[in-house]
């Protein structure tokens, strides 16, 4: 078989029917370019929501569950000597989301592997108060050098500093949608009241904004200190235990293992964020799904062409077959075609594909308060073009076997007696 001399014939053939080549290679071009704009803004909305879940929310969280569910004051219970009527009195028994031993149970994690940082912290529902303007939100009592190393809070600050906490021990840092709502800003004061009617008035040292809407319109911060102030309890009184991990992957089953060492309630990142990550399945199969069809229907094209031209160029074969070409030869010249659409209409679709997605990512793209995003998330990754142009090539291949098969069987002598 004679690979240079196939491919002269080949390429005779394209260039014979240029506008038929043409159309074919743009067929390749459009489907492996709309892969690449794709899957390369699929992914990177992926990307960006991953990223803003593990940023604004610990890799596992410790915290005590309080259910304060009761059938009835009268329960019954089976026990080996048989059944015992237990009475609950009237009035249910006030549960603390209080997690015991909580400050020596920080210690203990830091010291595990794997651990990059722990952070204890006093959460409470808090209704906050300036003149007639009143919204209900959550203040999160912290230790700053703690909280600042698992989530970066400097970088969130929008105004003030979050260092103000140390200097002030009734500061508060306020979620930068919550501020614009409450009216105030850094200087102002605040009302906060717990639904246990604890109240306190705090400065605003600082607005902060992690680009989530369901963090900025209703989160702030202050230190522990204050919030067991607010909530009249001791200086061990913590309810959450935030901890980060070198590799996130890690804090599904370490969260299992801290539940079964120390008896309490873990979370991990992946719990918390269900919907995002059911979301990012679904947009994975649907980029899949629509980037196969477009390569498919561009296969399909390329079979018709490539079938027209075998029915077109008989008489040609038969030559070929008559000075001496065998069936394997024949192939070759027709796969060879394919293969220069394919990999010239790849190769246009890679470019016109990163032309596309690097306009796309400048383009502004305004959200309002519930994302943080300027413009489209796009991520440009070299894997995503080495796919396209394999999918392309191979579909180009597959679509151009066929019609070379059919060629190779074609019998000279009934073509040239007409």
């Amino acid at each position: 078989m004679n690979l240079n001399l196939s491919f002269q014939i080949a390429k005779t053939h394209l260039l014979a029917k240029k506008r038929q080549t043409l159309v074919a290679m743009l067929g390749v071009t459009f489907g492996i370019a709309m892969f690449i704009v794709m899957i390369s803004f699929m992914q990177g909305v992926n990307q960006f929501l991953e990223d803003s879940a593990l940023d604004a929310s610990p890799h596992v969280r410790i915290y005590n569950e309080v259910n304060t569910q009761r059938a009835s004051i009268l329960d019954a219970v089976d026990k080996a000597d048989g059944r015992a009527n237990i009475v609950y009195h009237q009035k249910p028994k006030q549960q603390l989301a209080r997690i015991k031993n909580a400050l020596q149970m920080v210690s203990m994690i830091e010291q595990m592997p794997g651990v990059l940082g722990v952070s204890p912290e006093v959460s409470s529902q808090a209704f906050f108060n300036n003149g007639p303007i009143q919204l209900s939100g959550v203040i999160a009592g912290i230790d700053y050098p703690r909280e600042n190393r698992l989530y970066n809070l400097d970088s969130r600050i929008k105004t003030g500093s979050f260092k103000s906490l140390l200097a002030n021990p009734n500061g508060i840092v306020l979620g930068a949608t919550l501020a614009r709502k409450l009216n105030v800003g850094v200087g102002d004061k605040v009302s906060v009241t717990t639904p246990l009617g604890g109240n306190i008035t705090l400065r605003v040292v600082g607005t902060f904004g992690f680009g989530i809407g369901t963090v900025d319109n209703v989160r702030c911060y202050t230190s522990i200190s204050t919030v067991q102030e607010i909530l009249g309890k001791d200086a061990s009184y913590i309810t959450d235990i935030h901890i980060k991990m070198t590799d996130p992957l890690q804090a599904i089953a370490f969260g299992k293992t801290l539940s079964k060492q120390f008896n309490t309630y873990t979370e991990d990142w992946s719990t918390a964020n269900q919907a995002i990550l059911a979301g990012e399945k679904i947009r994975n199969v649907m980029t899949f799904v629509v980037s196969m069809t477009l390569l498919v229907v561009a296969g399909f094209g390329i079979y018709n062409i490539m079938n027209m031209n075998v029915i077109n160029k008989l008489k040609d074969i038969a030559i070929l077959k008559a000075t001496g070409f065998g069936s394997k030869d024949v192939v070759a010249v027709f796969l060879l075609q394919a293969i220069i659409i394919g990999l010239a209409g790849g190769l246009l679709g890679l470019g016109i594909g990163f032309v596309i997605s690097y306009l796309l990512s400048l383009a502004p793209f305004d959200t309002g308060d519930m994302i943080s995003l300027k413009t489209f998330p796009v991520i440009f990754r070299a894997e995503y073009y080495v796919m396209g142009l394999a999918f392309g090539l191979i579909t180009t291949i597959l679509a151009g076997y066929l019609p070379s098969k059919k060629a190779s069987k074609i019998d000279p002598v009934a073509i040239l007696r007409g």
